[in-house]
């Protein structure tokens, strides 16, 4: 299965009707965010050529191994070596169920009957990231920086998919970026996960408070130019990303010159 060095990653309610613009730019996969289904992949799969869809990621608490498996199965047969089964566990503040996050994840994998090579899976620490390398093509990692590749990377070794979800915004206005910047990042800051992993690495509470730190944004979230989100991208892909999604924020849900912009610096 191909995924390229560039994909896209964005909502599932944002929809495919630019999706064969994006394939014809050279991205190599697109990743489905909003806990998309394995149905609610098929539009995507659909309405593209050659492009690779990917769940990005399904929620594990949604759903039941056996029928993702089903489905799975399906995709995988109308649209051959084209559907990359993203899983995850989410986040505690989304579930009630949110139990054993690592138990959960291995007994979901244990219950799939999906050919490692068409699976991944979204980890942050290191035993998750450990079960990932185990169980799957590899990683799909969320809101991070430049220094959790480079530890995603040295945990899981060579030969393991690190694909991290990187947000960019092209705006060469840094206010004006970091605005936008702000409002993506104020749920993920909100959420513990997250935030304890940006702890880990060498972030602060008070970079996490009122909205994040300029350092804080600007590491986790590139702005600026094409070629200067480009230069970050090539950061992630220096210390060890195979892959690197973009979520394209700022210009609206589907930010047809901004893909351009960055396909033009980045393929």
């Amino acid at each position: 299965m191909e995924l390229g060095r560039i994909g896209v990653w964005r909502s599932k309610r944002h929809g495919a009707s630019d999706l064969d613009q994006i394939e014809a730019l050279g991205y190599g996969a697109f990743w489905i965010g909003g806990s998309p289904s394995v149905e609610e992949a098929r539009p995507f799969l659909e309405a593209s050529s050659s492009i690779t869809v990917a769940t990005g990621i399904l929620n594990i608490w949604e759903h039941e191994p056996e029928a993702v498996t089903a489905a799975q199965r399906q995709l995988a047969a109308d649209f051959p070596d084209r559907f990359l089964l993203g899983i995850g566990v989410g986040h505690p503040e989304a579930t009630s169920d949110y139990t054993r996050p690592l138990k959960a994840m291995r007994e979901f994998f244990d219950g799939l009957d999906v050919p490692k090579e068409q699976l991944a899976a979204a980890a942050l620490g290191p035993k998750m990231l450990d079960l990932a390398a185990e169980r799957s093509l590899g990683t799909h990692p969320y809101f991070i920086t430049v220094d959790h590749t480079k530890f995603a990377r040295e945990r899981v070794g060579e030969g393991v998919l690190v694909a991290p979800e990187v947000g960019v915004v092209l705006e060469e206005d840094p206010e004006t970026a970091r605005k936008h910047a702000r409002e993506f990042a104020k749920l993920y800051l909100g959420l513990s996960n997250y935030t304890n992993n940006l702890l880990k690495f060498g972030f602060t509470e008070r970079d996490i408070a009122d909205g994040g730190s300029d350092r804080l944004i600007d590491a986790v979230i590139p702005h600026g130019s094409a070629e200067q989100i480009a230069e970050a991208v090539r950061a992630h892909l220096e210390a060890g990303a195979d892959h690197v999604c973009l979520q394209v924020l700022g210009h609206g849900p589907q930010p047809t010159r901004d893909y351009e912009a960055l396909a033009k610096a980045l393929l």
